[in-house]
């Protein structure tokens, strides 16, 4: 009988990635992380992502929900604006564990 190796992915782990992947596998949200990713501030208002994107709030809205759901994204509510910065290290735990299990 085959065994598996001490590296393999658990399920959990598995539908975590698979979270993960997911949300990056949309240009869109590609682009708001770029967007985030390359403020000044290091922190985006979400007013601030619709004409860049050419996409309506709604859209944008729906979009950054994903990336935040994902834990690849915090939200911090000001008023009626909504600010979206990176999760510490999220992409790099992302790359890391890639490379663990390879």
């Amino acid at each position: 009988m085959p065994t598996h190796g001490q590296n393999a992915l658990e399920p959990a782990e598995a539908n975590a990635l698979a979270t993960r992947f997911k949300a990056l596998a949309d240009p869109n949200r590609l682009r708001i992380l770029s967007i985030v990713s390359s403020s000044a501030e290091a922190e985006t208002c979400v007013c601030d992502l619709t004409e860049p994107l050419d996409l309506g709030q709604p859209t944008v809205s729906h979009h950054l929900k994903i990336l935040v759901d994902a834990g690849l994204l915090n939200r911090e509510k000001r008023g009626v604006w909504a600010y979206y910065s990176l999760a510490p290290n999220a992409l790099d735990s992302l790359a890391a564990t890639l490379t663990q299990k390879a």
